[in-house]
């Protein structure tokens, strides 16, 4: 399997990732939650989920996550067989990202992402990334809810060499992190 990391940190537009202590301008979603940042990975480090290595986000200008609002992200150019991802929605959700390749030719995939939210009971079934103790909120950290980031995988369908996604033009879906991944074993079960 061989995997390259996504640099996002251009295109982030959302911090949703709080250290302790801290106020200003945090909201991962319309209430202004966020996830305690002490509780996740160091910011900037590489860290692995399900196998799948990724670069945990440093904060950035823009904030820590990209909302989806058809963002298009170059990707290391080459043959790859899935986009994986860390992220979560403001609800469980479900859309298209476009897959762009070197040729100019484009193709879609569906990208479904589960509720950050601890008490939606309906997910995708994707594996569990993070979960937190607690929640915070403006004013206060609820420690009875216990927020997720999952890993999603998308599907590369096309042949030829893939140059950038273009995520979906949807503000409730947020994207931590992205790898790409070549799988030749896989390719060939199919």
């Amino acid at each position: 399997m061989r995997s390259a990391l996504v640099d996002l940190s251009t295109h982030h537009d959302n911090r949703g990732l709080q250290p302790p202590g801290t106020d200003g301008d945090y909201g991962f979603n319309v209430w202004r939650n966020t996830f305690p940042a002490e509780e996740l990975p160091p910011p900037g480090s590489t860290v692995t989920v399900a196998g799948v290595p990724f670069a945990f986000p440093a904060p950035a200008a823009g904030g820590d996550n990209v909302r989806c609002r058809g963002q298009r992200i170059a990707v290391p150019a080459g043959s790859y067989d899935w986009i994986y991802l860390l992220g979560a929605a403001e609800r469980r959700t479900e859309d298209v990202v476009t897959l762009h390749y070197a040729d100019g030719s484009t193709g879609t995939a569906h990208l479904r992402m589960s509720d950050f939210w601890p008490q939606t009971p309906d997910r995708f079934g994707e594996p569990l990334a993070f979960r937190t103790s607690a929640m915070r909120y403006p004013r206060h950290t609820h420690a009875d809810h216990a927020p997720s980031i999952w890993q999603q995988r998308v599907p590369v369908t096309g042949p030829g060499e893939l140059v950038a996604v273009r995520l979906p033009d949807n503000p409730g879906m947020h994207v931590f992190a992205i790898t790409v991944v070549a799988d030749p074993e896989a390719r060939h079960a199919r």
